[in-house]
C-alpha cells in the first residue's frame, strides 16, 4: 500500500528556515518522481518543487527559487524539502505526492497518491 507522511511543519519568522520530510512506503522511493505542493487557505493547490527518479532533475516554481531546495535519500525512502528565507506567504498545508512514474512535473493534477500534508505557518 502506497503511504506518505509528511513531517516537520510550524510556526517560524520571517526570513526562517524549516526543513520537511516526507517518509514513503510501499514502493520503492528510488523508481519513482516525488513533488511537494500547498495549499493556502482559499486558494488552489500548487506545485512547489519535485525530483524525478531516472536523473534527480529538480523543478522548482519561480516562487520558491532560489530558497527551496529538493532533495532524496533513497536509503531512508525519505525526501526532503529544505525551506530558506521564508515569507509570510509561503503559509500553507504542504502535501507531497507520487504518481509512481519515474518523471515529475509541477501539475498536482498529475499525481495519485498523497500525504496528509503538514502545516507552515510563517509569521511573526
Amino acid at each position: 500500500q502506497v503511504q506518505l507522511v509528511e513531517s516537520g511543519g510550524g510556526l517560524v519568522q520571517p526570513g526562517g528556515s524549516l526543513r520537511l520530510s516526507c517518509a514513503a512506503s510501499g514502493f520503492t522511493l528510488d523508481y519513482y518522481a516525488i513533488g511537494w505542493f500547498r495549499q493556502a487557505p482559499g486558494k488552489e493547490r500548487e506545485g512547489v518543487s519535485c525530483i524525478s527518479s531516472s536523473d534527480g532533475s529538480t523543478y522548482y516554481a519561480d516562487s520558491v527559487k532560489g530558497r527551496f531546495t529538493i532533495s532524496r535519500d533513497n536509503a531512508k525512502n525519505t525526501v526532503y524539502l529544505q525551506m530558506n528565507s521564508l515569507k509570510p506567504e509561503d503559509t500553507a498545508v504542504y502535501y507531497c505526492a507520487t504518481d509512481l512514474v519515474p518523471f515529475g512535473d509541477l501539475d498536482p493534477d498529475e499525481y495519485d497518491y498523497w500525504g496528509q500534508g503538514t502545516q507552515v505557518t510563517v509569521s511573526s
